[in-house]
């Protein structure tokens, strides 16, 4: 696997991690999520996943 890509998930998957941790916290705010605080982990997180999908991209499509 791509290193830059193990990274990426790797990462992707600790947000995932506290991501969860916050939402059984019982303190998850939905407004927070999408407009407040969480909007910059939201974002962070649609750049990861969109570099990983570019990488697997290209490791899929290596014959063209």
């Amino acid at each position: 696997m791509n290193e830059r890509k193990q990274a990426l998930i790797q990462e992707m998957l600790e947000m995932q991690k506290k991501f969860t941790a916050y939402e059984k916290s019982g303190e998850f705010n939905a407004e927070a999520y999408y407009v407040g605080e969480w909007k910059e982990y939201r974002d962070h997180y649609t750049e990861l996943a969109a570099e990983v999908r570019e990488i697997a991209s290209k490791e899929a499509n290596f014959w063209k």
